[in-house]
């Protein structure tokens, strides 16, 4: 039984390390580029997914890391995302797509004292996303699980009180979801320090992301799909 559930998932993560290999041969690229912003902490700016998800999504897009480490979504916290140069950075660059995959640091046990916030403070920054002349697409991220770590993050804090009101914000917001916490959630062995995935973490995250914008946003999803298939 568990053979037969491990082979779906080997299979889309070769069909995602064919893609990423074939993507390598970079071409000139278009004068009209599909901007795809990714949004959010130390996990985004340093696991390696946004370079990932360029090469997976290939030359019409052009994909911005606007990360921030040790940010939070908390406006009550002593890193808000929102007071960050790259929330700025992330606007002017006037994305057709907005990936905001953000709450891991409000697992922090400082952090999580004002998660009462949380929502309100997640409708701000994708609010300030909506906004912009671009009337890009929003998607919200769940972050990836937390694993046994010393940086005094919860693995449950983060699935009681930031996935779960993510799921929560999606909904009421008619939003769409990438879940990359239940993707990860049997690979502790992507996750060196227990919180920031590897290379092969950062993959699977780029995969998911990937398939979401090209199943339903703007390209032809069938060469994807060929090599999953």
């Amino acid at each position: 039984m568990l053979l037969a559930l491990a082979i779906p998932t080997l299979i889309i993560s070769f069909g995602c390390m064919v893609l990423f290999s074939e993507s390598l041969n970079i071409k000139a690229k278009p004068a009209n580029l599909i901007h795809v912003a990714c949004i959010g902490d130390s996990i985004t700016a340093g696991s390696g997914y946004p370079v990932h998800l360029q090469a997976m999504l290939g030359d019409s897009y052009e994909v911005g890391n606007f990360g921030a480490t040790g940010s939070s979504v908390l406006l009550n916290s002593d890193t808000p995302y929102m007071k960050q140069s790259a929330f700025q950075e992330a606007k002017a660059f006037q994305p057709s797509f907005a990936v905001i995959m953000m709450g891991t640091n409000d697992a922090h046990e400082a952090t999580y004292e004002s998660i009462e916030s949380f929502q309100a403070d997640y409708k701000k920054i994708i609010s300030a996303y909506q906004e912009l002349e671009s009337n890009p697409q929003i998607w919200l991220v769940t972050p990836p699980p937390i694993f046994e770590n010393e940086l005094d993050l919860s693995a449950m804090t983060l699935m009681q009180g930031v996935v779960s009101q993510i799921k929560q914000i999606a909904d009421e917001l008619d939003l769409p979801m990438i879940d990359v916490n239940t993707a990860l959630i049997n690979y502790p062995e992507y996750f060196g320090d227990g919180v920031h995935p590897n290379s092969e973490g950062a993959m699977l995250i780029a995969c998911e992301i990937n398939q979401a914008i090209t199943l339903n946003g703007m390209t032809d999803a069938t060469p994807y799909m060929q090599h999953i298939f």
